[in-house]
Formats: C-alpha cells, structure tokens, sequence
C-alpha cells in the first residue's frame, strides 16, 4: 500500500524486522513488524525537499521515542505530563491513544470531519483539540464512516477506534505476504555512507 514504486529491502535484529523502503526521489519509509506475531509495531516516514534536505520523520503508526535531552536543543523541554498522542492498531481496527487527559468521559467529543477527511478530538472545557487523518484511507481514497468510530476513556487514556474498511484489510494482508517475502539479512546490516 505505501511501498509502491520502490525499493525496498528487509533486515532483523533481535525480534525486530525492519523494512526500509526508497524512492528514487530520495523518500525513505521505514516500517518495524514483531518478527513472532507480524504485527506493525512503527512506521514512520520523510520526504526530501526541492533543494534537497531531508524532512524530519514523520510517524504514522507507532510511538514516537522521546527526545533525548542536548545542550544544543537548549535546557527547555516538553513536560511529561502534556498530552501524548500516539497510534497503535489492531487488526480489526486502527486505534489511537492519548495518554495524560484525565478529564471524566463526558468532556470529550470525538467526530469526523467528512470535508477536510479527518477524525477530531475535542475537550468541552477546551483544553485539547486534535485533527488527524487516517493515511491508509488516503492512499485507497476511501471515504470516512461515522458508524466505523468508537472511543473510550480509561486511565487518563483516551482510546479512539476506527474499524478497518474490508479494502484495508485486503491491502495489508498483501502487504503482509510481500514482506514475509522478502529476504531479510540477519544482525546488524552494512548501510550506505553518505
């Protein structure tokens, strides 16, 4: 679904299989499956721009690791008590969580914005708000269902679901099959110097 048209190569270090993808306009997707279950554990992505520097990674599944703390960043840094939104799916569905919100249940809305094709998160006393898309939708150019959305709270967690469209399921089913096919080189992997 987003390998198409590159070239992609597989590796495994201890139960981690990555699969890295490029495109020859200098894109790279990088994906990590559980080597037991298959299950997509992160997949992030970056683009190069018109003169040629690389974009910062962007994720689209998985947690984002937490930024290490330098003295060139500054002494500044996010609280640890902010809101992290973070995605982890299943296999019937694809699921968002938002760690850190401890507001009771009926402070949120959560809805979907057929026009801009995103999911939005709201607070009633206004204090988080989040638009996000579903990029697997994008790619199949399939319309959001308001019936496919559920969420709940537990645990100052806010857990929101989208059941996956029979079209989703069928594509990473294929994707699954075409990485299991690949040929992954075992431990650490040569890389290309720059």
């Amino acid at each position: 679904m987003f390998r198409e048209g590159g070239h992609t190569t597989a590796s495994v270090t201890g139960n981690r299989r990555t699969v890295h993808t490029t495109w020859d306009d200098g894109s790279e997707l990088v994906e990590e499956y559980d080597v037991t279950t298959g299950e997509l554990l992160a997949r992030k992505r970056r683009t190069k721009s018109a003169l040629g520097a690389l974009s910062p990674w962007e994720h689209l599944a998985g947690e984002k690791a937490p930024a290490a703390w330098s003295p060139d960043n500054g002494t500044l840094r996010e609280s640890s008590l902010n809101p992290l939104f973070s995605r982890k799916d299943t296999h019937d569905c694809f699921q968002w969580r938002v760690r850190n919100l401890g507001y009771p249940p009926e402070n949120y809305q959560v809805s979907i914005d057929h026009s801009d094709r995103k999911i939005v998160i709201r607070t009633a006393n206004k204090k988080y708000y989040k638009r996000f898309n579903i990029p697997e939708l994008d790619v199949l150019n399939l319309s959001l269902n308001d019936g496919a959305l559920s969420w709940t709270h537990a645990n100052s967690t806010l857990i929101i679901s989208y059941a996956k469209p029979v079209a989703v399921l069928q594509a990473e089913a294929k994707e699954a099959e075409e990485t299991r096919r690949l040929r992954a080189q075992q431990g650490d992997v040569e890389c290309k110097q720059q």
